[in-house]
């Protein structure tokens, strides 16, 4: 994508973790990539209960454009769109499941699928805890698939001082999987 401006995805389940979704729309708008938002239903509640009733809205502002998760007919549902691939944060394990075994039911799963088709960088930070044996399953098929599998883990080495913070370095390590960028992530250093 050199040159051209990055047109990314992100993606936003259901899963607790809802900050994170805030923090990578808020990152690609600071490097002037556009975002093309899908969340579902149940983001858009967790949005509410995590960061506030005015959550959603703030996302929405943060992005470039914003599409209904029953509209399977978006541009984002099309390989033609030249995109630099997606991030799904957070990302529930119903929609890996759909994304893992190619179900295609929604916009955000559809968007999902074709960066795997297309051989796009695709990046969930799945979050639940503790795991079943079917969600390592489909988290193996998801990788089979191409997919980067990036769970919200703490980098404690960085001994972070905030919520915030740990939020923000998990947010930019998912940016940089794309490499639309020079790397965005503090680094570890010896």
């Amino acid at each position: 994508m050199s040159g051209a401006t990055p047109r990314v995805v992100l993606g936003v389940a259901g899963a607790s973790g809802a900050a994170l979704a805030l923090s990578v729309a808020r990152q690609l708008r600071d490097l002037g990539a556009e975002t093309d938002l899908v969340a579902s239903n149940a983001a858009r509640r967790t949005l509410a209960e995590e960061c506030g009733p005015e959550a959603f809205d703030q996302l929405e502002s943060l992005c470039s454009r914003h599409h209904d998760i029953a509209n399977v007919g978006a541009s984002i549902a099309s390989g033609s769109v030249p995109l630099a691939g997606m991030i799904v944060a957070p990302c529930s394990m119903r929609s890996l499941a759909a994304i893992a075994h190619g179900l295609d039911d929604n916009l955000l799963t559809r968007a999902a699928g074709v960066q795997l088709k297309e051989r796009r960088p695709l990046v969930l930070l799945p979050r639940e805890a503790p795991l079943t044996l079917a969600h390592l399953r489909n988290m193996t098929s998801a990788t089979e698939l191409g997919g980067i599998l990036l769970p919200p883990v703490p980098a404690f080495y960085l001994k972070p001082e905030s919520a915030e913070a740990i939020v923000d370095q998990i947010a930019a390590r998912a940016i940089d999987l794309l490499r639309i960028a020079p790397p965005l992530a503090d680094a570890w250093s010896e």
